[in-house]
């Protein structure tokens, strides 16, 4: 097994940034906003012939009692209870502090292998640099930079040291859905995906914006595997000020360009708002597998639920192919329902379309409703075939397509779906102009007697169709 390297520290000392530096990504936001990372945020590296698990932590304060600090102690400790080896960063510009000390006083008391990691230090001289370090007790600091990786291999080699190599991964996909759960703050998305995995494993907190970085999760429910996205609350773009949360809205639309299927959550105690169809719209655009989670809907009396069944038809008309499933993320009622939306939606959306049927299901839509004419010509459609899932895509071949109006091209997209029976994905219709087989072909110029004789034969067609 790879063995999970865990990243603890007290705020914005940069372990987000060596996260990055060690999984190779930009997964996780850096800023100089202290308190920035929450979660527990997961990754993978490789040095070498050695693969392993980084874990990347939020500024930890193991004194906190209560609020959104004691939250993110407690992902930090359990983060800390599974590692194989616990890389302690401190600040090498700002010194030791007092919060680093108790730190490394609840680090001693664990079994894990401590590697202290003395960050910053880019243009220090080493050993002034790591010297106040070693009144910690967790042997001999490391001084590196995260932010222009020095020091860094060297750290990771040493901590790996321990462990055998680990063959190379395959590159392969993973053949379970990913799944992306989305929606305005506070609806309860971080409550859903705890209440999916059975343990407390994301911040779920009374307060708009806890999440900021977009959250993968393993998880299995009714016996399938799924990758969760949890991800940040996304507001209207007049009330986003801070350029953290700019961040956290572009990691929340990268969540949904990476899913197969985005799970809308909705609040059914709140009128469905604009910001709810905006969010949708990005869905639909990306072309995504959707499901319409409507959370809390046993907070509401039967009138409410008619009033809110209302709200949803005519706000979010135009998700007409998803399904709409009412549950409760904190009671945990109408999980399986939407988890078989889920399900449903990705069937969909990978589903392999035959050349044959297409091409049959396409001769029968125009025997029902031919392409309206264009001036004197009508568009004429040959064939089709799939040309790309996630969502599906029909390319439908003929002549003068340029002509075809978008109303039939919905026509055509309603017939595919209702043909292929794909419930919960959007489906597009490219059309592609057949190629004119004379178009590279020149003109044979005549001579003057061809001329001559030509303009002889007009003349007689012309008194021949006048008598």
């Amino acid at each position: 097994m790879k063995p999970t390297v865990v990243l603890v520290g007290r705020p914005n000392v940069g372990k987000s940034t060596l996260f990055n530096r060690l999984t190779r990504t930009r997964d996780a936001i850096v800023h100089d906003m202290p308190g920035l990372t929450r979660d527990r945020h997961y990754g993978r590296g490789r040095l070498g012939d050695k693969a392993y698990i980084v874990v990347d932590t939020g500024g930890f304060e193991p004194v906190a009692k209560d609020g959104i600090l004691s939250e993110m102690a407690r992902q930090a400790q359990e983060a800390i209870a599974e590692a194989d080896v616990v890389v302690f960063v401190v600040d090498g510009r700002a010194g030791l502090a007092p919060q680093d000390k108790r730190i490394a006083a609840l680090l001693r008391e664990r079994g894990a292998p401590v590697w202290l990691a003395v960050n910053k230090t880019e243009g220090m001289q080493e050993d002034l640099a790591v010297a106040e370090f070693h009144e910690l007790g967790l042997g001999a600091p490391h001084a590196i930079s995260a932010a222009h990786g020095e020091g860094v291999r060297q750290l990771v080699e040493d901590a790996l040291a321990p462990f055998k190599p680990e063959p190379a991964d395959a590159e392969d996909e993973p053949d379970h859905p990913r799944i992306a759960i989305v929606g305005r703050p506070n609806v309860g998305k971080s409550t859903l995906v705890n209440r999916v995995l059975g343990e407390e494993r994301v911040i779920a907190f009374d307060e708009p914006g806890t999440t900021r970085d977009a959250i993968e999760v393993e998880a299995r429910f009714q016996g399938r595997d799924y990758t969760i996205i949890d991800t940040a609350g996304i507001r209207r773009k007049g009330k986003v000020w801070e350029s953290v949360e700019k961040f956290s809205v572009v990691k929340t639309l990268q969540a949904i360009e990476r899913a197969h299927v985005v799970v809308l959550v909705v609040d059914a105690a709140q009128d469905i708002s604009e910001q709810d169809a905006h969010i949708a719209g990005y869905i639909l655009e990306a072309g995504r597998a959707l499901a319409v989670a409507v959370n809390k809907w046993d907070a509401i009396d039967s009138e409410k639920k008619k009033d809110a069944k209302s709200d949803l038809e005519r706000k979010l008309a135009f998700l007409d192919f998803a399904e709409f499933v009412p549950i409760s993320a904190l009671k945990g009622t109408g999980l399986k329902a939407l988890f078989s939306a889920v399900d449903q939606a990705y069937a969909a959306a990978m589903a392999k379309l035959s050349t044959p049927k297409l091409t049959r299901a396409l001769q029968a839509a125009i025997e029902k409703q031919a392409p309206p004419l264009a001036g004197k010509i009508r568009p004429k459609l040959r064939y089709a075939h799939q040309g790309g899932s996630n969502p599906p895509v029909v390319v439908i071949h003929g002549t003068s397509v340029s002509a075809i109006k978008d109303q039939y091209r919905r026509y055509l997209e309603n017939t595919f779906v209702k043909a292929f029976k794909l419930k919960g994905t959007p489906l597009r219709v490219e059309l592609r102009q057949g190629a004119n087989p004379y178009a590279d072909k020149k003109r044979s110029i005549l001579t003057p007697r061809q001329e001559a004789k030509r303009r002889r034969q007009r003349r007689h067609l012309k008194k021949t169709y006048a008598s």
